[in-house]
This record gives structure tokens, sequence and C-alpha cells, in this order.
């Protein structure tokens, strides 16, 4: 029964994803950047202490690729590098994103996104479909975005439909509480960069953490 259940949220998945049109920028857009975080969480997991994570991306119409990786200073952190394909418009994305750990014999796992920015709320669904995770570990995310005292916030909650070891859970259960404040400082005329502070608790393991980081 929940085998089928997941089978159905993926064939949802696509069949949402295939009827959109293209109304995006109409040239090729460039960008590379790194940021530099005091910790690695990631769905209120622990995936490492003090990273660089360089990020290139190229977008044309709504259509982008973009590489992203992390890089612990701590030689016993996974090194990780992520491709996403994603397709955007309006206010609607979907994407497909290969997670790569070279360090352990090239192991990949791919995940489907769908998502709608509501303006005050967004919403996402992930699920994994290949790789090495067989489950079709899911999650999905609630974000609402705010401005409070000059700085830009973001609360986030998420959480997994069903038992995976993927996120460690045999049920469903909340494994994301986390708000987050950024605030971009200005260089020169053409340059900013920006700090950025979160905190995150994980109401599954009853873990906390706190991070902060530097986007160049």
């Amino acid at each position: 029964m929940k085998k089928n259940l997941k089978k159905w949220v993926l064939l949802l998945m696509a069949a949402i994803a295939l009827p959109v049109t293209s109304m995006a920028q109409d040239k090729v857009e460039a960008s590379v950047g790194a940021d530099v975080v005091s910790k690695y969480i990631w769905r209120g997991q622990d995936l490492g202490g003090v990273s660089v994570q360089p990020s290139v991306s190229v977008a044309y119409k709504g259509l982008s690729l973009t590489a992203w990786g992390s890089i612990g200073f701590d030689g016993d952190d996974d090194k990780e590098v992520d491709f996403t394909l994603a397709y955007e418009t309006g206010n609607f994305s979907v994407s497909v994103t290969d997670y790569w750990y070279p360090e352990y014999s090239g192991a990949h796992t791919f995940e489907a996104q769908v998502g709608y920015d509501f303006g005050i709320l967004s919403a996402n669904w992930y699920t994994n479909f290949s790789g090495d995770d067989e489950e079709y570990a899911s999650y999905f995310t609630l974000t609402a975005p705010f401005s409070l005292i000059g700085l830009d916030w973001e609360a986030e909650v998420g959480a997994t439909p069903w038992g995976t070891e993927y996120y460690g859970t045999d049920h469903f259960s909340v494994c994301d509480l986390s708000l987050g404040a950024s605030k971009d400082i200005k260089i020169t005329k053409s340059y900013s960069t920006s700090i950025f502070a979160k905190a995150t608790f994980n109401p599954t393991t009853e873990k906390f953490y706190a991070t902060v980081g530097i986007s160049f």
C-alpha cells in the first residue's frame, strides 16, 4: 500500500511538470559564488563542520543547470557534489538533483522536486527516485519569508511523510523547525556580500543546531 502511494506521488509530480510552458528571461545568464558556513546542516541533519560550499549555474528561459559542492575543513567530513537541472515559470518550479558522494565509489542519489511559491508561503515536495536510496524517501517543506528590523528572515518547517532510513525515522516525522536571517553588505558600488545565521531544531532526534555563514 505504502509503495503504491509513493509511486503515485512520483506520477503526479511528472504529470504536473509536463504541461509547463516557457515565460522567463530571453538571454543566457550565469552566476558563480561560494558560502562559508560554520556547520553543514541539511534538513535537520548534521552533515559536517566548517565547510566551503561553492556553486556555479547557467540559466536560459527558466531552465537552469547548477553545480553545488561542499568541502569540509575536517578531513573526516564527506565531500559532496550536486547537479540540479531545474525549470521555473511564474511561481511554479520543478527540478531533478543528482546528489553525488565521490568518496563512496561514486555513490549517487537522484531526487525529483516540485514546488509553488504563493508569495507569503512557498511549498516544496522532494522524492528520491533512483540511485542508492530505494525507499522513495520523500520530504516536504513550508517556507515563509519576511522582513523585520532591517533583516531578511525565513521560517521553515520540514517533514517526512513516511518512514525511511534516509531521514532516520519509521513514520511521519517533523525533521526541521528553523528560523534564519540574512543581511546584504555592500562592499563597492557593483559588489556586495551577505552574512546569515540560522537556528534549527530537529524534533525527531531532539537536536538543536546554530549556524552562521557568509556568501561571496
